[in-house]
């Protein structure tokens, strides 16, 4: 598994890189890893308000459909609008291109909640026993 130490992840896995007020999110290795082939994506809109630890899209794949639940609160810059018609490059490459969204931070206290890459890679590894 990769978990690259430039990213924040939460509890929900999702992973988080952080330019300023601005937060780009995505789901981990761990998490496409757990749920198998992706064939599905629903994303929210732009100018959509996301609240810390709420649901705000939704990931299918063959095995199990997860919410995405959002690390940080705020409101949607921009979606990647390459994922619904190519959910698999969740599968391929889930930190660079396979990004889910942008948001523009409302609360920058809620950063110190999120694990840093080994924190998360000692969680990942606890959850799997």
């Amino acid at each position: 598994m990769e978990f690259p130490e430039d990213l924040k992840y939460s509890k929900e896995h999702e992973w988080v890189l952080l330019d300023g007020d601005l937060a780009t999110i995505g789901i981990t290795d761990f998490a496409q890893d757990q749920l198998g082939d992706i064939v599905f994506v629903e994303l929210p809109s732009v100018g959509d308000k996301v609240a810390k630890d709420e649901a705000f899209g939704v990931v299918e794949s063959v095995k199990a459909v997860s919410d995405i639940y959002a690390p940080l609160s705020g409101t949607v810059v921009e979606v990647n609008d390459d994922l619904p018609d190519s959910p698999e490059m969740l599968n391929e490459d889930c930190y660079s291109d396979a990004w889910i969204v942008k948001i523009r931070l409302s609360d920058q206290a809620e950063i110190a909640a999120l694990m840093n890459a080994a924190a998360y890679e000692k969680f990942t590894a606890e959850e799997g026993e």
